[in-house]
């Protein structure tokens, strides 16, 4: 094989590898909202028959740090239910056709309202037999600058998936980050007052006591002898 040939092969093995990135099986997509006092909210995410999705729901800010989740599948049936929890992680596999709705439920706070992130993920197997057969047109018997295409198949899911996951990861540990942010903040705002005012209650106690005292000298009366 000469370099030409290898050249064009490189090339166009390149082309394919992008095409086949851009065609992953994961689906990902994640959203921060705010989530008023005694209201719920709900979302629809569109999936296929057979694919898998992960839902992955974290309270951020708000008093308790806890909300209502549901998940209920295109037929109606109520999948997951949770009820006044801070964080969860649910899966479906396999999923049906139609719209999931994810619904947050913060009705029985009346006062506080509360600031929601959730990460919703789709593995689809269509795209990921759109992807084989991507690879599966420049599988040759012959190998390409001595790696084989399969190899080099294998070693990008390998990289694809570990990337995957520490993206997953990384947007997880954001949000925990951010409730961890917010929950100092609002202790510190409390460590603060409550310092302030005993500090406020110190001085006073202080300023009455010295008055009183000095209130026993200057009432004194002479004595005549």
């Amino acid at each position: 094989m000469n370099v030409s040939v290898q050249l064009c092969l490189l090339a166009y093995l390149n082309l394919t590898v992008g095409l086949t990135l851009a065609l992953r099986p994961n689906q990902g997509t994640a959203f921060t909202f705010l989530l008023p006092a005694g209201s719920t909210e709900c979302f629809y995410q569109t999936t296929v028959k057979d694919d898998s999705i992960e839902v992955d729901y974290q309270v951020i800010a708000g008093s308790g740090l806890d909300v209502g989740f549901a998940l209920i599948s295109p037929s109606g049936y109520r999948l997951v239910s949770d009820f006044r929890k801070s964080d969860g992680l649910h899966m479906v596999d396999p999923t049906e056709d139609g719209d999931y709705r994810l619904c947050f439920d913060n009705s029985f706070s009346k006062l506080s309202e509360k600031m929601v992130f959730f990460e919703v993920i789709i593995n689809s197997q269509s795209s990921t037999g759109r992807g084989r057969d991507e690879w599966g047109d420049v599988a040759t018997a012959e190998s390409v600058v001595e790696y084989k295409v399969e190899d080099i198949r294998a070693r990008l899911d390998s990289v694809y998936h570990h990337l995957e996951r520490s993206r997953q990861a990384q947007t997880v540990l954001r949000a925990f980050e951010a409730r961890d942010r917010y929950l100092l903040e609002d202790n510190l705002w409390r460590v603060s007052f409550w310092s302030c005012l005993n500090l406020l209650v110190m001085v006073t106690v202080a300023v009455t006591q010295i008055y009183i005292l000095q209130s026993f000298f200057d009432g004194t009366k002479r004595v005549c002898t």
